[in-house]
């Protein structure tokens, strides 16, 4: 099968050897040694300022996202979410869960955050913002450099779910002044789905280390002290940790972070190229690397999406809800080459002939 999904991605025979060993036993030195790399190269990836710290949660991202509610934030805090989507919408979901003074932003689908409406918080009292720096279920990545601006002028703290933008977009912590950022090992990492990531900068350790704690299992101050040593409170995914580690050091070899990026970016712009010959249009015009979003014009999307995995062996990554019959996904991560793209838009064109779009 040919995956143009955003996550599980198809990962490189490399890393696929690594996944094909026995799982080893972690409480060593040698494990140690490999995540405390681990946390080296993704701050370094992620420019994070001095003494920032980073841990590794056996988790979807979704529990990065809420560990990071329940141990950054705290009943005092008045926060401000983004919600343009399926992800901020879970954003919502966890400030309200968890009892936080919160209020939305809210995006109509598949537009970028509008700076006049994001000013109307400026002097307000917020002290928090929540973003998902890129929205996957439109597709739109948001301007993170005005939406750091407008935090910075206000002395807003920022959390960053970049779960599907790490590695395919520009993503600084010290320029954005970001305090914590989020991510996940089955997205452009281009590993096995079941690892997330939390990089925290002082600003965010501090509060982590003052609040009282709330949960065990998605403890950060337990993940932190037991980081220092290279280990895990509880048994992680090892064998994720041991690809995650084949990752980091293949990128950092490749070229590090911006290569990375560069190489994803290549791929989105050859296949946005082409597909404006086909009976599709854009969803939004603010796209992140990672996918493309695309309306279709003359056929049910969700008929296309399982056409093409059935009949070609092709997975494209659909929407659901209201959107299923109008809207799918390409994907620009993972193990892919324009070869790969050249096949899809071929079974396109055969489509087109059978008339089936």
């Amino acid at each position: 099968m040919l995956n143009f999904t955003v996550g599980p991605v198809m990962s490189s025979a490399d890393t696929l050897a690594v996944a094909g060993e026995s799982t080893p036993y972690f409480r060593t030195p040698e494990f140690s040694a490999t995540m405390l790399e681990n946390e080296r190269l993704m701050l370094s990836f992620l420019n994070a300022p001095e003494n920032s710290r980073c841990v590794f949660l056996t988790s979807s991202g979704t529990g990065a996202m809420e560990s990071s509610v329940m141990n950054i934030l705290n009943k005092d805090d008045k926060v401000i979410v983004i919600n343009g989507g399926s992800f901020g919408q879970r954003f919502v979901e966890l400030c309200a869960l968890h009892g936080l003074c919160y209020d939305e932003l809210k995006c109509e689908f598949g537009t970028q955050v509008d700076e006049a409406r994001l000013e109307e918080f400026s002097g307000k009292g917020y002290t928090a913002l929540l973003v998902n720096m890129h929205e996957t279920s439109s597709g739109v990545l948001y301007d993170m450099d005005m939406i750091s601006s407008f935090c910075k002028r206000n002395g807003i703290m920022l959390i960053i779910d970049a779960i599907s933008a790490f590695l395919s977009d520009e993503l600084d912590m010290q320029k954005l002044g970001a305090a914590a950022v989020i991510t996940g090992s089955q997205k452009a990492l281009a590993v096995q789905p079941g690892i997330s990531v939390v990089a925290l900068a002082p600003e965010a350790l501090e509060r982590v280390d003052k609040n009282e704690e709330v949960c065990l299992y998605l403890s950060l101050k337990q993940a932190l002290k037991n980081m220092e040593r290279g280990q895990t409170p509880f048994t992680p995914a090892v064998t994720i940790l041991l690809q995650i580690n084949q990752r980091l050091r293949q990128i950092e070899k490749d070229g590090g972070a911006e290569a990375e990026r560069g190489r994803i970016a290549s791929l989105a712009r050859y296949f946005r190229e082409r597909i404006t010959d086909y009976p599709f249009e854009f969803v939004n015009n603010c796209s992140s690397n990672t996918v493309t979003a695309l309306y279709t014009k003359t056929a049910d999307a969700s008929d296309i999406v399982r056409i093409l995995k059935d009949e070609y062996g092709i997975w494209l990554c659909p929407n659901g809800g209201a959107l299923a019959s109008k809207m799918f996904r390409v994907g620009h991560i993972g193990n892919l080459t324009t070869a790969d793209y050249d096949k899809l838009f071929e079974a396109f064109d055969d489509l087109i002939a059978r008339k089936i779009m």
